[in-house]
């Protein structure tokens, strides 16, 4: 199995956090890096910096990328949260990912069912 890129949706939870840490046990195991998305919702204040920190700091050696969307349109009805994962990992070639499941944010925990049906990379979800 080749895995250049691990991605992992994070929304600053406890289950993100391990999440990124699963995930780069993956990538350091492959030779690989990973690539953080920070889930966002509209309604609540960014964190995005103090996320990409803590990814930084755990990833340790392994290469990290990363970047942010929010999971929800209020222009789109039909925007879920879980395509705005599976378009951000196909954006970055992503060739597994990793996605917590049991309770996260309400935002990611939408995401993560989404996902686990309709992802064409492997999955693994915590």
């Amino acid at each position: 199995m080749d895995i250049e890129t691990v991605f992992v949706p994070v929304d600053g939870s406890s289950r993100s956090s391990h999440a990124v840490e699963v995930a780069v046990a993956i990538a350091e195991r492959y030779g690989g890096g990973i690539h953080a998305l920070y889930l966002l919702d509209h309604d609540e204040e960014s964190h995005t910096e103090e996320m990409m920190v803590a990814t930084q700091m755990a990833a340790g050696d392994v290469h990290v990328g990363h970047s942010s969307a929010y999971g929800f349109d209020t222009s789109m009805l039909a925007h879920h949260p879980g395509s705005v994962i599976l378009d951000a990992s196909d954006d970055v070639g992503a060739d597994f990912i990793v996605i917590p499941r049991q309770r996260p944010s309400d935002l990611l925990g939408k995401a993560a069912s989404y996902v686990l049906q309709y992802a064409e990379q492997p999955v693994l979800s915590l």
